[in-house]
């Protein structure tokens, strides 16, 4: 018989799950727009506040510009020094936007304004408000809920846990920044080890369904949604089942954060009932509820911070290069062979377009718009894909506490460029 107290355990969990899989799995029509609860959160939150928001942004900068000096962490080592000084340039690119001082190249809609409108505004609400609802997602047993369910899946395939397809969904119809706060969070409560924490950070933390339209309408795919959605989603997962395998990631520590882990339990038989044990001890030892909101907003609070920043100077130096040197065409040359065996139209275009993605994820469909049909289709979902860019979702995983330094993301973005090619070549011809 359940007493009162098992009864209130499984409330909680059906009751905050619910909640949480509403704010960030739940798809709803609001003015004409189809979205997660969170995003139209964002937006409303971004309408109401109106001069306000541009103004918030300029703050997080600022204070994750002074954060590392002001914890004496800033030359902790050399990447850190590095990304600390990164960020002093962020605050000033940020300063010279807001109050419309700078030259007029910063101010272009496809530089400055573009990374602080649309990547640093979005991403600097989205983070805080998310982690308060990440509360219920994590903290309350429906990570492992899910993770029994599909543990069978997830550990041949991609050799992580079974509770990381709840980061995958996360990603897909949310944000890669919303999937690597699930990912950060439950990797510093020892669930993730190393190893686990950067596949699912780098094969997993795409962008959302939501921007994949945006994507889509730019290179005209909106006709066949459908098929660019599902092959963008089909070769993204597959590749990442290759990536695991092969280094740096299959080569990576296979250890807990601070050592000891809580790795989860395999389950053999009893899958629904295993499930529902697991979801009850995690919902019977969670924190005081305001305890866990006020604890994962912090969180949230602090990674935008030092995200934010980062996005204005990485992301500011690599539309430069890309917009004013020759950096991408020549990289574009590294994937020609690929694109001119896989005969790919428009092979060099392809090639250059390949490269530009490491830069901001949203070039590629800029450059190959106007290109044929088979050409657009593989490189829209070759952007996506290959996951990460510097404009916005490396500073993102580098400022999660996953040990991976910027030339391992590098290496792996190639790997997964090279990859996305080769699997979203052929299924282009098959289907258009």
């Amino acid at each position: 018989m359940k007493t009162a107290g098992s009864w209130s355990h499984s409330l909680k969990f059906l009751l905050f799950s619910a909640v949480g899989i509403f704010m960030f799995f739940i798809p709803i029509t609001v003015k004409g727009k189809s979205s997660i609860p969170l995003d139209h959160l964002v937006t409303w939150v971004r309408d109401t506040m109106g001069e306000a928001v541009p103004l918030y942004a300029l703050l997080v900068i600022l204070l994750g510009a002074v954060y590392p000096f002001y914890t004496k962490t800033w030359n902790k080592d050399r990447v850190t020094t590095t990304f600390s000084l990164l960020k002093v340039v962020g605050l000033v690119a940020a300063v010279l936007l807001y109050f419309e001082w700078g030259p007029s190249w910063l101010s272009d809609p496809n530089m400055g304004t573009f990374l602080f409108e649309k990547l640093v505004i979005p991403v600097g609400l989205l983070v805080p408000l998310g982690a308060v609802f990440l509360a219920f997602i994590v903290g309350y047993g429906l990570m492992e809920f899910i993770g029994v369910l599909v543990q069978k899946i997830m550990r041949p395939i991609w050799k992580t846990p079974g509770r990381s397809a709840v980061d995958a969904v996360a990603s897909f119809v949310g944000s890669y920044s919303i999937g690597l706060l699930i990912t950060n969070r439950v990797f510093k409560e020892g669930k993730y080890t190393v190893k686990e924490a950067a596949i699912i950070a780098t094969g997993f933390s795409t962008v959302s369904a939501t921007f994949m339209i945006v994507v889509a309408n730019t290179l005209g795919l909106m006709e066949m949604w459908n098929t660019y959605f599902w092959t963008t989603l089909v070769v993204t997962f597959l590749v990442t089942a290759i990536t695991v395998r092969i280094r740096p990631l299959s080569r990576m520590d296979d250890t807990y954060s601070g050592g000891e882990g809580q790795p989860e339990e395999v389950v053999t038989e009893k899958y629904l009932q295993m499930a529902w044990r697991n979801a009850m001890d995690t919902s019977q030892n969670a924190p005081a509820f305001f305890t866990n909101i006020w604890s994962n907003l912090k969180d949230g609070f602090l990674m935008a911070m030092s995200i934010l920043p980062s996005i204005m100077s990485v992301g500011l130096i690599a539309l430069l290069l890309a917009e004013y040197t020759p950096v991408f065409d020549w990289l574009g040359y590294v994937f020609y062979p690929i694109t001119w065996a896989l005969q790919l139209p428009d092979a060099m275009l392809a090639a250059k377009a390949a490269s530009i993605g490491v830069a901001e994820m949203f070039l590629p469909a800029l450059l190959v718009a106007e290109a044929a049909l088979v050409t657009k289709f593989v490189i829209g979902v070759v952007s996506v894909a290959s996951i990460l860019f510097l404009s916005a979702s490396i500073p993102c995983v580098l400022s999660t506490e996953i040990p991976i330094s910027v030339p391992k993301l590098l290496f792996i973005w190639f790997q997964r460029t090279v990859l996305a090619l080769i699997l979203a070549t052929p299924i282009a011809y098959l289907l258009l």
